[in-house]
């Protein structure tokens, strides 16, 4: 297998997980009592994760290594905030932690995930630069 296939498979797992993550947040909101603290928090929530997904698509669509350093930088950030929100309902007690805890422990992942993936991307991006500059042995 190539590594642009295998490049090609990850993307589409992580297109595929991150969507399952946004429909998981959405039922989930589903469940929230009809209070206007909760209210807030499942928009909040529900913006945040659905950003998630959306933005990783656009993130594999992106133009250079500089606009999908800017992409996958957002959707690390919507998964952490996804995961304050999550937090936040729990520590609120919007609703209780065992109903939370799959989608907490999935947000965490996928901020893991995109962040060493913005990070690796920003490596290669300086190490391609100082390739052009003729400076590979300067740190």
């Amino acid at each position: 297998m190539s590594e642009i296939q295998s490049d090609s498979q990850l993307a589409a797992a992580l297109k595929a997980r991150s969507k399952r993550f946004a429909v998981g947040i959405i039922v989930l909101c589903r469940q929230f009592p009809r209070s206007v603290d909760a209210l807030v928090v499942a928009k909040q929530l529900i913006e945040a994760a659905t950003s998630v997904a959306a933005n990783y698509r656009a993130a594999c669509r992106s133009r250079s290594p500089a606009d999908f350093i800017s992409k996958i930088s957002v959707v690390s950030e919507e998964a952490d905030e996804s995961r304050f929100w999550l937090e936040l309902t729990v520590e609120s007690e919007i609703l209780e932690a065992q109903r939370v805890r799959t989608l907490l422990n999935e947000s965490g992942e996928l901020a893991a995930i995109f962040t060493a993936s913005r990070d690796t991307a920003k490596r290669n991006a300086r190490r391609k630069l100082r390739k052009r500059s003729g400076a590979e042995g300067c740190p």
